[in-house]
Formats: structure tokens, sequence, C-alpha cells
């Protein structure tokens, strides 16, 4: 008995050497986590077109003598570190892709990068914080590939192109990356991923067990009418009346059938496309919108009542109606188990008091293909300076504290250290 105490004191000794050397690692990494991100920033691509964010990042890896794939899922890479210790396998996962958005920004590094998208010219911005993580994750990597005599398995780096959506007719994302095995050859065994939050302070983790995010579905719907003269409405069917019935019906699915008691969800119209001058009543119109879902029978009875729901109220104005409803994608999901096991680990890195269980949220992440596959923990990291107004994701004013990233470092080490010599 004296012996195994004394081995488990002088494991316990080792260990805490070891995260003494970590902190110093995190310390001394943070101006380049900021050369890094502001770098990224001024230079953003949009979803699958990530050509040099990912030559950048393949080329850092590779200097750390770390296995790199690229081309994964069109503009991913992959970076493997294998630990001197037999060991589990984990991954840890950022997104790499920017937005279709005009930086407002009144920054030095700020984006002037333009572009067409859907056939509307637009700026191009990282106003969700991917280049955050970027940024943390290459962190990651240096600090580890400098302790790889302290690693107990190997650590999969993936950098992921596409998080907010493939364009129109391809493929891409966490969905594609899964399909081309990135969580295969080795395979992991759990997976760890975190989002930067401007509307939540710095030096902060907020993380939830079970759904964290919600499901998400495209949908568009069709109304044909028959055009005529505007002074001339009894001659018309008129596919904008229609429409508007339409967007009120689907919203009493929401208000009038579902559950809400049970989890939240949304319907919402974004765009509403009909018509070329005022005094013409057109022949079609078209809407495009979302659905949230934190829970899959809501999903479903949501699904069948848009389905029944708009053909119905078309004809009730004698238009036609369709609706395509997308697959999406599915509820970001924390493993329970693995939650339980790791909070241990995000209250080490943040402190007790700076780690919170949050409720559900409707926004989307596309890490839960990943999560599907096997267990994973999704978290939010503070990116809003303390004390000043947050604001919003996907718009020019984006803005992000930049100390908050090296959190980001010290909670994917200390995740990473955890697991593997649990």
């Amino acid at each position: 008995m004296k012996k195994l105490l004394l081995v488990i004191f002088l494991l316990s000794f080792c260990f805490a050497n070891a995260q003494e050397g970590f902190e110093k690692d995190i310390d001394a990494i943070e101006a380049k986590l900021i050369e890094w991100r502001r770098d990224f920033h001024e230079n953003p691509e949009l979803s699958n077109r990530e050509f040099k964010t990912a030559e950048k990042i393949a080329k850092h890896l590779k200097s750390l003598g770390l296995e790199v794939q690229t081309g994964v899922a069109h503009t991913g890479v992959v970076g493997i570190l294998k630990g001197d210790l037999p060991g589990k396998v984990i991954a840890l996962r950022a997104d790499i892709d920017a937005l279709p958005v005009t930086e407002r920004t009144d920054i030095p590094f700020k984006s002037k990068v333009r572009t067409t998208f859907n056939d509307v010219e637009t700026g191009v911005m990282h106003a969700c914080g991917h280049d955050t993580h970027i940024s943390i994750l290459l962190g990651v990597a240096t600090i580890f590939s400098k302790h790889k005599d302290k690693i107990r398995g190997t650590i999969k780096f993936i950098f992921q192109p596409a998080e907010e959506g493939a364009p129109k007719g391809e493929e891409g994302g966490a969905e594609m990356m899964v399909k081309e095995g990135v969580l295969k050859n080795p395979d992991v065994d759990a997976i760890f991923g975190l989002h930067i939050s401007a509307g939540q302070d710095v030096g902060t983790i907020n993380y939830k067990p079970g759904g964290i995010m919600a499901a998400s579905q495209s949908f568009e719907i069709t109304v044909n009418g028959k055009q005529s003269h505007g002074s001339r409405p009894w001659t018309s069917i008129d596919p904008i009346m229609a429409s508007v019935k339409i967007i009120d019906g689907l919203q009493t699915i929401i208000s009038r059938e579902s559950e809400l008691t049970k989890e939240g969800a949304v319907i919402t119209i974004g765009k509403f496309t009909s018509g070329v001058r005022s005094n013409i009543i057109p022949e079609k119109a078209t809407l495009v919108g979302t659905i949230r879902t934190l829970d899959y029978d809501m999903q479903a009875f949501i699904n069948k009542r848009m389905k029944e729901m708009v053909p119905a109220i078309a004809k009730a104005y004698r238009a036609e109606a369709t609706i395509k409803i997308e697959k999406g994608y599915p509820i970001t999901y924390n493993d329970p188990t693995l939650t339980a096991q790791m909070l241990p680990s995000l209250q080490k890195a943040a402190g007790n008091s700076n780690v919170n269980e949050i409720r559900a949220i409707t926004g989307a992440e596309d890490f839960s293909f990943f999560q599907k596959e096997i267990p994973g923990l999704y978290f939010f990291l503070g990116g809003k300076p303390v004390g000043k107004e947050a604001t919003s994701h996907h718009t020019p004013d984006f803005y992000i504290d930049e100390s908050g990233m090296k959190l980001g470092v010290k909670a994917f080490i200390q995740l990473s250290l955890d697991y593997l010599n649990n």
C-alpha cells in the first residue's frame, strides 16, 4: 500500500509540473494567437473557398512535425499528433469559413475583401468568430507539439470548412468530413469543440448537457397564381396574398400546435420574392425560411404540419403551392456522460464561478454531425469585453475581445490532458 501511495504521489507531482509547463506556454503564445487571428480576419474566405486559409493552417501544422492531411471535404485540414505514450484518440475541431457580410467595425485589420454571393456584390467577413477558433486550435497544436512526452494517446486537430453551409449544389462541412472518414484511422473516441460568443463576458465558459443548439432546416415554398394588371385584381390569382396568409398560418404551428413547454421551436421566413413592378400582380412568389427544433419528434410534427398547411392555404386563395424542406443540421447534442466527466476540466481552466450551465439556444451548428457518430462536448467561450455592449453574430458590427482566446487554448488543453490521462 505504501508503494502504491508513493507511485500515486509521484504521478501527481509529475502531472502538476506538466501543468505548470503548459501554463507558461499558454501565456507565451497569446501574442501569436492575436497575430494569427488578425491575419485570418483581414483575409476571410467563404465556405468551400478557404484555399489560402487552409494553406496557412497546413503550413504551420507541418512546421510542428504533425502528420497533415489536406483537401478533406474540399478545403479542410487535419493534423495528427501522436503522443509518446499509448492511449485513446480525441479530436479538437475549429471551423474556418467566413460570411458574406460587409464589415463596419473600426479596427485596423478589418476585412476589405469583396465578392459576389448569390448574384449580389458583398463584403466578406469573419462575422462569427471562426478566425478566433482557427487561432485557438493552432495555439493548442503548437503547445502540444512541444510536449509529446506528456501526451497519452493521439490528438486529431480538425480544421473544418463550410460550417456556415456549402454553396448551393455542393457538399461540404462536417457532414462531408464524416463521410470522408475524418473520425477514422485512427478511430476517434471523443470530440471537443467551442464557439466564441460576442454576447458572453470574456473569461467565462457556458455549457449544457444534452441538446445545446437546435437542429436547423431550410425550406422553400413556391406559390403559383395568375398574373394580371394591378388595377384589375379580380382577374388575377394573387400569389402575394396567398403567401402572406401562408406566412401567417405557419406561425400558428408554433404558437398553437407545438408543445413549447417541452422544447422551443422557431419557424422564420427570411426571404420573400415576387413581382417586378407596382402595377403588375405577378404569377409566382417564393418564400425561403428556416426551422429550428430541439426535439426530433417536434421536428417531425412541424415538418408534417407545414407540408399539410402550405398547399391547403394556397388552395383557399385559388393558388397552388409546393414546399421543399431540407434535411439540415442535427441537434448539437452534448453526451451527458462525457459532459459530466469533463465539467471539472472546464472548471479547472476557467475557475468554478466562471463556468455556467445554460439553456439551449436556437442557433445551429454542424458540429452536430460529429456528435452523431461519437460522444462530443461543445461549449461557448466568452468574447464580450466586460462592461461593454454585446454585438450580434452575423452582423457588420460583430466584435470580439481577443483576450478571450487564451482561455480557449487553456480549456482545450485541460480537456485533452484530463480525458487522455483518465
